[in-house]
């Protein structure tokens, strides 16, 4: 008895009929052509938000941090939560680009090159508030292992001196790893544009790349050598985040679940936020083509993995308060779901665990106004995440008669909408001046890239079994 079975063609990862030159010209015009309107009104909305930074951080410098809305428990507030919220932004370019590249993914090279610029981005914005926070923000270099007019040197057991190492050593590594692969592609908008000044600049980024085989030789193990330095830095950073708040005894904090939960969670949020850029750079720069609807399809089922398992650690974090039997345990998650800070915790688990659950439909999955929306619903839910976290389990910790609540200032508010700033102003640069896909890369997974894909005269041949779509066969 024979069974039919039926040939289903992988899809394309670049669609339309491109060519390696219909590629380069794509998205080198990008960069090439006249700057548009909306990119000065962009750019002009976020200096003025950048400036609105740099006078928050000057006020605080002048009068100190008690114009935020720090109190007596609550030592922490939106400057810890919005360094968290930032760190885990920036994850997702790394594991984008290290661990999909180590894994062979070819889809990821449609959206690696802007996914890693938002991680420099994104760290540098959660960089900001750790120095800041520290009070007298003009001896923040005590943090590093220097010598220092007072001969005093920094302590290593302190998890805040932690930071100081994984998010300096992760924005070093994953920023080699962006100007590396920008390299190839500096060289080709080198040899593009017509101004002679921008042949200059291009030229020295491009650090006499000429395309020979022993440069892309040396340039694809210095690629791999740095993805695999990334990949552990993917885990470890915001592990050790998490370990600002496991290694404490504040009920709500002391629990072993925190580094798996938090890497989970800085994963989810740092997709979310791809996405919604993602969606926004391919409507206005009509690069529909190279971001297709499968990436997002593809990206969407991460977000919903990785929510999956976000949901997970909130009911275990329950489960293990009522197993360890500690009353103080058990009061401060009872109190996150019925107590004054009720409304951002149910907030949270709306947005977190009961907005990706939609990702199980693929016409969801697929279309580009959900995914959007879903996206910025996802990041918002995960900054109450970390509010909840730091506020609630500081707010009503172990004696009723230190309680108390926190509220932020305009100051608080005004100085995390600046990062926005920093942020924007930044990305929109390198939209600007640089190529925001990864031109070579996208190349290597087109089908013209395959040594078999031309016939002997060089032509592109009649599709043979290879490259067309198979009809039925028996088996």
């Amino acid at each position: 008895m024979s069974k039919k079975y039926e040939y289903v063609p992988e899809q394309p990862l670049v669609q339309g009929n491109h060519t390696f030159s219909s590629i380069t010209s794509l998205i080198g015009d990008i960069v090439e052509r006249p700057t548009p309107m909306w990119w000065y009104i962009a750019f002009g909305v976020s200096n003025l938000l950048l400036a609105m930074l740099l006078g928050m951080i000057a006020y605080l410098v002048w009068e100190g941090t008690g114009i935020w809305g720090l109190n007596n428990p609550v030592g922490w507030g939106w400057a810890i939560i919005n360094f968290v919220w930032w760190v885990g932004i920036g994850h997702a370019g790394t594991l984008i680009s290290a661990i999909l590249f180590l894994f062979r993914q070819g889809w990821r090279t449609a959206i690696n090159r802007f996914a890693e610029a938002m991680t420099i981005f994104a760290v540098m914005c959660a960089g900001i508030f750790p120095a800041i926070h520290v009070g007298r923000i003009w001896v923040v270099y005590w943090m590093f292992p220097i010598p220092n007019q007072m001969q005093m040197w920094p302590n290593f057991n302190s998890p805040l001196l932690w930071d100081v190492f994984a998010v300096s050593t992760y924005f070093t590594v994953s920023l080699l790893f962006w100007y590396v692969g920008l390299v190839p592609d500096f060289a080709t908008l080198r040899d593009r544009v017509k101004s002679k000044f921008g042949r200059i600049i291009y030229g020295f980024f491009a650090l006499g790349w000429t395309g020979g085989n022993r440069q892309w030789q040396h340039y694809e193990k210095s690629y791999l050598i740095l993805a695999g330095l990334a990949t552990p830095l993917v885990l470890s950073v915001h592990t050790i985040v998490s370990f600002d708040f496991a290694v404490s005894i504040i009920p709500g904090w002391h629990t072993t679940i925190f580094p798996p939960y938090f890497v989970a969670g800085a994963i989810f949020s740092g997709f979310a936020m791809v996405m919604t850029l993602m969606i926004i750079a391919r409507k206005i720069y009509g690069l529909e083509d190279i971001m297709t609807i499968n990436h997002i399809e593809k990206m969407n089922m991460i977000i919903l993995v990785t929510g999956t398992m976000v949901g997970f650690a909130y009911v275990m974090e329950f489960f293990i308060a009522w197993y360890g039997g500690v009353e103080y345990e058990k009061f401060a998650f009872i109190n996150r779901a019925i107590g004054p800070y009720a409304w951002a915790y149910w907030l949270m688990f709306l947005c977190n665990v009961f907005s990706p659950q939609f990702f199980w439909s693929k016409r969801i999955r697929r279309s580009v106004t959900a995914s959007f929306i879903l996206s910025i619903v996802v990041n918002i839910g995960m900054w109450f995440e970390r509010f909840v976290i730091t506020v609630t389990s500081l707010a009503q910790d172990f004696l009723p008669g230190s309680w108390g609540y926190y509220s932020p200032t305009w100051v608080d508010v005004l100085t995390y909408v600046g990062t926005f700033g920093l942020f924007f102003t930044n990305f929109l640069l390198f939209l600007r001046f640089m190529p925001m896909v990864a031109i070579a890369e996208i190349k290597m997974v087109m089908p013209q890239a395959d040594p078999h894909y031309y016939d002997e005269n060089g032509d592109e041949p009649v599709l043979t079994d290879k490259f067309a779509k198979k009809p039925d066969v028996n088996a």
